[in-house]
Order: C-alpha cells, then sequence, then structure tokens
C-alpha cells in the first residue's frame, strides 16, 4: 500500500513540476489591491478563424489569473464581431460567417462564466448587417445574465433596447470592496438611444447609489487624438455620438468617475489606438476617460487581431488611484518574446487619480 501511495504522489509531483509556465506573468503591485481586466475590440481576432485562439488565450488567461490579480470584473469595449449579419464571408474582411463569429466569442467568453463576472457593452459593428445601418443586432442571444451567475450576482438593472426589451445592452453591475466600497459599471449600447440615456440617468441618479462611484463603459467615446466625437457616419436614427452622451449623461452626473471606450484605431502607429484626457463636471471634480483598442497593434488590418494586448487596471488600497498597464498574454507564454509582453511607453502604463473637490 505504502509503495502505491509513494508512487501515486510522486505522479502528483511530477505533474505539478510539468505545469504551464509562464516565463513572464503578471502580479500586483500592491497585495491589497484589485483589478478588472479591460479587453479591447475582439472583432479582428473573431473574423478569422486561425485568429480565434488568440482571444481564447486572452480569456483563459484571464480564468488562469483571477486569484493572483484578485480580478472582482472583467470589461470587454465591444466591436464583439465584425458583421453582426451576414451569412457568406468575403474570404478578405473575414472568413467566418456571422453566426460562426458570435458563437466563437460567445466561447471565449464561456472560460470566465461561473468565475468572475464580465460587462460587454456592443459596438458599431454588432449592429445592422456590416455596421450599423441599423440598430438590429444579435448580442442578447448570445449575452444574457443566466449563462454566468458571477453575472447574475452583480447585475443590478438591465435596459430596454430599441425593441422595448430588457437586455445588457444597456446594463449597470454593482461590485462592492473595503477599500473602494461601492462601485457601479454602468454599459451603454453604441451611440446610445435618448431612452437609454434617460435610463442610465434614472439609475445612478437614484438616492441609492449617490455615493457609488461610478464607471461608464460604453464602445465610442474619444478618438485617438483624446477629442470626443461629435458626429459618425452611421446610418442608425435616435443617436448620441461621445460629445452628446458628455453633455447629457456624464458632465451632469456627480458619480461617473472614470469612462472607458474602444473603437477608434489606425494602422501605423499604435500610440494612435489609445487616448486620455480628464475633464471637470457640473460639480467641477474630475472625470477621467480612457480610449484603448489594440486590434491593428501587429500593423496590419487583416492581421493576427491585436497580439494579445489587454490592460491591467489595478484599483490601489488607497480608494483612489488606478494603476494602468499593457500586457499581452501571448508574448508572455514564449522565453523568446517573454522581453515583450509589457508595453512600456506613457501612454501604456500610468495612474489614474480619482479625485472630489
Amino acid at each position: 500500500m505504502k509503495t502505491i501511495l509513494s508512487a501515486f504522489l510522486l505522479i502528483c509531483c511530477s505533474l505539478i513540476s510539468q505545469a504551464q509556465v509562464y516565463p513572464v506573468n503578471a502580479n500586483l503591485e500592491d497585495e491589497k489591491s484589485f483589478s478588472m481586466i479591460l479587453l479591447p475590440d475582439p472583432q479582428s481576432y473573431i473574423k478569422f478563424a486561425a485568429n480565434q485562439p488568440l482571444f481564447d488565450l486572452q480569456t483563459a488567461w484571464i480564468a488562469n489569473n483571477i486569484e493572483t490579480l484578485h480580478i472582482k470584473n472583467v470589461l470587454c469595449t465591444g466591436d464583439l464581431v465584425e458583421q453582426n449579419s451576414i451569412i457568406q464571408a468575403d474570404g478578405i474582411n473575414g472568413d467566418q460567417t456571422s453566426r460562426e463569429q458570435w458563437e466563437a466569442v460567445s466561447r471565449s467568453f464561456e472560460k470566465l462564466d461561473g468565475k468572475v463576472p464580465y460587462v460587454v457593452c456592443t459596438g458599431n459593428h454588432d449592429y445592422g448587417y456590416k455596421a450599423s445601418e441599423k440598430r438590429f443586432t444579435q448580442f442578447r442571444y448570445y449575452f444574457y445574465p443566466e449563462r454566468n451567475h458571477c453575472l447574475q450576482e452583480s447585475l443590478i438593472a438591465a435596459g430596454n433596447n430599441y425593441e422595448g426589451l430588457p437586455t445588457l445592452e444597456n446594463a449597470v453591475y454593482e461590485f462592492i470592496s473595503d477599500t473602494w466600497g461601492k462601485i457601479l459599471v454602468l454599459s451603454l449600447e453604441f451611440a446610445p438611444r435618448d431612452e437609454a440615456i434617460e435610463w442610465a440617468r434614472h439609475i445612478i441618479g437614484d438616492k441609492k447609489y449617490k455615493d457609488h462611484k461610478v464607471i461608464l463603459l460604453t464602445h465610442s467615446f474619444l478618438d485617438y487624438e483624446g477629442k470626443r466625437f461629435i458626429t459618425e457616419n452611421y446610418q442608425m436614427q435616435d443617436v448620441n455620438y461621445a460629445e452628446a452622451l458628455w453633455q447629457k449623461l456624464v458632465y451632469p452626473s456627480d458619480n461617473i468617475k472614470l469612462v472607458i471606450c474602444g473603437h477608434e484605431c489606425h494602422i501605423t502607429d499604435y500610440a494612435q489606438q489609445v487616448s486620455f484626457r480628464t475633464d471637470k463636471n457640473h460639480s467641477g471634480n474630475e472625470v477621467a476617460q480612457m480610449m484603448f483598442n489594440a486590434q491593428t497593434a501587429d500593423g496590419q488590418w487583416f492581421g493576427n487581431g491585436g497580439d494579445c494586448w489587454l490592460r491591467i487596471l489595478e484599483f490601489k488600497p488607497d480608494g483612489k488611484t488606478i494603476s494602468v498597464r499593457t500586457f499581452s498574454p501571448l508574448f508572455a507564454l514564449s522565453p523568446t518574446t517573454c522581453q515583450y509582453a509589457w508595453r512600456k511607453q506613457p501612454f501604456d502604463q500610468f495612474n489614474i487619480t480619482l479625485t472630489e473637490k
């Protein structure tokens, strides 16, 4: 019996010693912090079959690091697919039909189901046929509270979509920590309708949530120069682009502290895929606004989808500082590329300080 037990323990030790090793991996800068992981627009991973495993890698890495990074939530900036409703791929801007794309992005997020909540907003490519010709989206057929009990536990309200149905296109989630108190994450549809904005104002303006810190997640807000979009060339009706959203929702609100978006990207310069700015709301408090989109980070429009870059948002125990770092699980996997696993330019690693007068 002792021989059998010894052999079993030897096998277990052998398996442990052969567990997957990342030459470089992420850790919290302060062990008392918690984090949220920011996934930029995944559409270019999803539209090509060969790229889809790269988005799988990102969500698998997140699942493996929930405990290490004290991950409370995962945020995704939208454009989950390249085309919302096509039945034939052109072989140039993707080789996957819309059904194949939605199924693929849904499978990637399955790796997080039952493990951590994730908040996903909708982008312009998630509507219409190819890009927001109309408000219809297949989003609600693939993303709904019942698929992830962690999501159900944090969801406090869902607004109506254009059909008058409550979906996660417009939703509010609550997260609580000892150091940061109560946080709301508000996710809004692409170019939200007046109805969606009024719903959001009613929710975050409720006296129950007046002391919550609110993070607004929306697909399109800042361009690469840090300017808010005044208009965009889409055919949908009843739209509010970034400046209108600022004026109608963000500026009048006392508790929106941070706006996060994706959307904007340029092939030639990675620095033009990120931006940041702060402005004062009506109470004189600073509102931080951050854009992050890596889909052409490899310098190609039809490339690998973004080199697996994501952002680690570390919420420091002081209750006001968020450390932003940009990391690639893809590069971190190999000793031959791990030296490139962190982006270290000032626009890739910085602190956001949320202050009040």
